[in-house]
C-alpha cells in the first residue's frame, strides 16, 4: 500500500484537501490530532514527557497541559528537541499500526511538519498545499481566532513553503483555485502508480 504525505504551512488548507481525498475513499491519518491522542493514551510516553518537562505537563485529570508545555519549550530548543524525540517515534508506530488495517490502494498522512520531522522519508510520495502568505494569514486568524502577531510568529517558525515544494512530487494551488480538479488529477496519477 502506498503511503502519501500531505503537508503545507499554517493556513494553506491541507485539512480541506484531505477531506476531498477522504470523499474519494482515501483514508486520512491526521498526524497532529493523533499525536495529541498518543500523548494522553500511551503510558510510557506520558511518563517520559513528565520526566523531561515536569509533572505539570498533565492536568490532574490526565489531560495534556498544552499551555504549560508550550511555555516550557518556547525558548528552549533542547527541550523542544527532547519532546519531539519522544513524540515522533510514538506517532510513527501509531501510523504504522493504522496503515496495517487499511484496505484502500493508498493512504494519506496529513501533518504540518512532515518534512521538518523527517517522517516524509518513510512515505512514498508527498503532496504540498500552497497558498500565498496573506491568504494563509487571514485563514489562520479566522480559524484560530488569533491575532495577526501570533499567527505571523508561528509562520516565521515554519520552513518556507517554496522549500517544502522542492520535496514534493505533487503540489496543489489553494489561492482561490478550483481544488477538486487538482485533487482528482493527483488521485488519478497516484492510482496509476499503484496499479502499474
Amino acid at each position: 500500500m502506498k503511503k502519501i504525505g500531505i503537508t503545507g504551512n499554517i493556513g494553506s488548507g491541507k485539512s480541506t484537501i484531505s477531506r476531498i481525498f477522504a470523499v474519494l475513499g482515501i483514508p486520512v491519518y491526521d498526524a497532529d490530532s493523533r499525536a495529541k491522542a498518543v500523548m494522553t493514551e500511551n503510558q510510557e510516553l506520558i511518563s517520559a514527557i513528565k520526566k523531561l518537562l515536569g509533572e505539570e505537563s498533565y492536568t490532574p485529570q490526565g489531560e495534556l497541559n498544552r499551555k504549560y508545555i508550550s511555555q516550557k519549550v518556547f525558548n528552549r530548543s533542547d527541550l523542544l528537541a527532547g519532546l519531539n524525540a519522544l513524540v515522533h517515534p510514538a506517532v510513527f508506530k501509531d501510523f504504522d499500526d493504522w496503515v496495517s488495517v487499511q484496505t484502500a490502494p493508498y493512504v494519506l498522512k496529513e501533518a504540518a511538519l512532515l518534512i521538518e520531522s523527517g517522517s516524509y522519508k518513510k512515505l512514498d510520495q508527498l503532496i504540498v498545499v500552497l497558498a500565498d502568505e496573506e491568504t494563509r494569514l487571514q485563514r489562520s486568524m479566522k480559524r484560530d481566532g488569533a491575532d495577526e502577531m501570533s499567527i505571523r510568529s508561528r509562520m516565521k517558525n515554519q520552513m518556507p513553503q517554496e522549500e517544502k515544494a522542492a520535496f514534493a512530487q505533487y503540489s496543489i494551488d489553494n489561492n482561490n483555485q478550483l481544488l477538486i480538479p487538482q485533487v482528482m488529477e493527483i488521485h488519478q496519477q497516484i492510482l496509476a502508480t499503484v496499479q502499474s
